[in-house]
């Protein structure tokens, strides 16, 4: 009996919730006698709550053109006109593009043409541990730029990059 925008958000946030909950329980269990084992419970607690917290702002996907999956190391996408498979490890470049419509995630790849992601495909929102495993990548960079108001492609980041960075149109 809950509202389908409400149990959208608590589905959303459930992560961070659940995190925080498991910080509470621990910090309860420092005083009685919990010690270590209750500031290790409430680490734990906060590193779960911590990476809800990106994953939930990240964004959910759906409703939009498409279906993304996310398997071992290798993100597919099968759109209506187009799609493809990009290895993560064969990905040299990530690309938001705020301005295509769908706004877009772009994977430059070294042997192949780019695969070219709209944000709200369904299933996009498994992108972000995805791209969470490139090397270097900075994950708050990564939400930056999907709430970046942009009129350009934003790159996130580049394989080899020694300091990887949001850029923007110049």
């Amino acid at each position: 009996m809950i509202r389908p925008g409400a149990e959208a958000a608590l589905r959303r946030w459930a992560e961070t919730l659940i995190g925080a909950a498991v910080v509470l329980v621990g910090l309860l269990w420092v005083p009685r006698g919990g010690g270590a084992l209750g500031w290790v419970v409430a680490a734990g607690g906060l590193a779960l709550a911590v990476a809800g917290a990106q994953r939930a702002r990240f964004g959910a996907g759906g409703g939009g053109p498409g279906i993304v999956s996310v398997t071992e190391g290798r993100i597919a996408y099968f759109g209506p006109r187009d799609g493809g498979i990009a290895d993560l490890d064969a990905i040299t470049a990530l690309t938001y593009e705020p301005q295509a419509r769908p706004a877009a995630w772009r994977l430059d790849r070294a042997a192949d043409a780019p695969l070219v992601i709209p944000a709200n495909a369904e299933g996009a929102e498994r992108l972000f541990d995805a791209f969470a495993a490139l090397p270097g990548l900075d994950t708050e960079a990564v939400l930056r730029a999907r709430r970046s108001a942009a009129d350009g492609p934003v790159v996130i980041w580049r394989r080899g990059s020694v300091h990887p960075a949001v850029t923007g149109p110049h």
